[in-house]
């Protein structure tokens, strides 16, 4: 659960500052991570209110070595039982206002989106230039043959799903826990990192890792405008220009009032 930990007073004074800077602004890059569709309702993972809170597998297994591709690859139907629980609790879920205003400033701005989201809800909000980088669960493919669909949900599919060509073990196209991220998405990443980007925000991610520290920190670091979305202090924190400590949600929609309306 989200905790707007700054004021209305401070937040709009904090967001028309932002939206001053971003009057000459042309290119926007928005990294978003779990605490963007946490206020769609989706579950987290672990912590208050996790999916996974104080849960391991019946096996003894903990959740991360049960979505793991090391466990996919020996025993997949105990990975894709834990898929089809994450599936389920999210299933309804819609994107939220965050969500359409990114998607509605590609009018004004040219705007690249990086998420750590499986959920699709960025392009399913309209956005047009996203790099989904951990995948789409939306997007199931076949292990062996190149087939590949689109599902809406998994409703009235059978765990694990066999591929209709082949017969092979199908999979979510999604990283699981211990597979190197796709090389092309990240190369397509650096490309729009060398262009450069006139404002940088982060929004509901802990940035953990390398991919979304650095360049945001080397953005801080080049006097770039960049700016961090969460309630919660991150590694980031410290080194931004700008941190509205509330949800998406709330800090876009104060940053740019007029996309609401």
């Amino acid at each position: 659960m989200y905790v707007h930990t700054m004021d209305d007073a401070e937040l709009e004074r904090r967001a028309n500052m932002v939206s001053d800077r971003l009057q000459s602004a042309r290119r926007l890059l928005f990294i978003t991570g779990a605490g963007l569709s946490a206020e769609s309702g989706l579950p987290t993972y672990r912590g208050t209110g996790g999916l996974y809170e104080d849960s391991d597998d019946e096996q003894g297994m903990s959740v991360e070595d049960a979505l793991s591709g090391e466990v996919f690859e020996r025993e997949p139907a105990i990975t894709w039982k834990h898929i089809g629980r994450i599936e389920a609790a999210c299933r309804g879920a819609q994107p939220n206002m965050a969500h359409r205003i990114m998607a509605k400033l590609e009018s004004r701005y040219e705007v690249l989106v990086l998420t750590q989201n499986i959920d699709g809800f960025h392009r399913a909000a309209g956005s047009t230039n996203v790099i989904d980088i951990h995948g789409d669960c939306h997007r199931i493919l076949c292990t062996r043959c190149s087939y590949a669909e689109e599902r809406d949900n998994y409703e009235g599919m059978a765990l694990p799903p066999h591929c209709p060509t082949c017969g092979a073990v199908m999979r979510p196209d999604v990283i699981l826990f211990g597979e190197r991220l796709p090389m092309d998405k990240l190369q397509r990443f650096f490309g729009e990192l060398e262009r450069g980007f006139d404002a940088y925000f982060s929004v509901g991610t802990s940035s953990l890792f390398p991919y979304i520290i650095e360049p945001m920190m080397q953005a801080a670091r080049s006097r770039r405008l960049t700016i961090e979305i969460n309630p919660d202090r991150t590694p980031i924190s410290s080194a931004v220009e700008v941190h509205l400590a509330c949800g998406a949600v709330r800090a876009l929609s104060a940053v740019f009032p007029t996309i609401v309306r």
